[in-house]
């Protein structure tokens, strides 16, 4: 059994290669001789040290793993980067969508074309291209219909844990 200070630079190494959210039972396979207990001390210590060190980042949990991230502050000059690079946005419209599916899931393409009042199936397969948006099964009505719902990389594209994190409806409301 190795100690803390022994698996943080492991841990941290894996974190860092993984490039997307890196399951704690991923983790403790990868590393023998550990247990969950102990490889979850290691990320509270790697946070606590770069606090201390005043970081940039930070290792958060989010669709079901461990990812680095920019903390908050440092968001301007993140956005900045990426509209150097041209990384595209998100429409209003697709954004729209992607809402609907998120909190109606798993909805019907006609439920979600009733609710938005205009046909949605361009959006629904761009969002399918960027993998945000998913078939997750059939309605049983007749025809059986696709139902679609999000996807874990929709859980990382907008850093959730979990789909039950997005702010509850009344949050969202204007005042």
């Amino acid at each position: 059994m190795k100690c803390t200070e022994e698996i943080k630079p492991i841990v941290e190494s894996l974190i860092f290669a993984a490039g997307e959210p890196i399951p704690l039972r991923k983790l403790t396979d990868l590393i023998e001789g550990v247990d969950g207990a102990q490889i979850q001390e290691a990320i509270a210590q790697l946070r606590s040290d770069y606090d201390v060190q005043g970081r940039s980042f930070q290792i958060e949990e989010i669709a079901g793993g461990y990812q680095f991230f920019t903390k908050p502050e440092y968001y301007e000059w993140i956005a900045k980067l990426r509209k150097k690079s041209g990384e595209t946005k998100l429409s209003q419209a697709a954004l729209e969508t992607l809402a609907i599916i998120a909190y109606k899931q798993p909805i019907l393409r006609a439920n979600l074309e009733s609710i938005r009042g205009v046909q949605s199936g361009q959006l629904i397969r761009l969002l399918m291209e960027k993998d945000l948006v998913k078939v997750v099964g059939r309605d049983e009505s007749l025809g059986h219909p696709l139902l679609y719902g999000t996807t874990k990389k929709f859980l990382e594209y907008f850093g959730l844990k979990d789909i039950k994190d997005l702010p509850q409806v009344e949050e969202l409301e204007a005042p």
